[in-house]
């Protein structure tokens, strides 16, 4: 018998302000920017892509093709997109 399974999207799951900033830690902390992208594409998702474009000052098919694998976003963008959802950029010593 087959087994079943129920699709999984992050982004549903980012529900929480604490979950979307843990989340992003740890990707941040692996230190991928592929994989920054595409966590960052999840968080926008959960929040509505459609706003956080908006917000940050692109258009959102520009914010949907920078978060991607293939994306490369720009610093502007990743700044905008941090600022609307609401989350601050904080450096500290490793």
């Amino acid at each position: 018998m087959p087994i079943e399974t129920t699709p999984w999207d992050t982004a549903d799951n980012l529900t929480t302000p604490e979950h979307i900033a843990a989340y992003l830690e740890v990707v941040f902390e692996e230190g991928d920017s592929t994989h920054v992208a595409l966590a960052l594409d999840n968080v926008a998702r959960s929040d509505g892509l459609t706003q956080i474009a908006r917000s940050a000052g692109v258009s959102r098919d520009t914010l949907y093709k920078a978060l991607t694998e293939q994306g490369d976003p720009r610093l502007s963008t990743f700044v905008g997109v941090m600022k609307a959802l609401g989350l601050k950029i904080v450096a500290q010593a490793a």
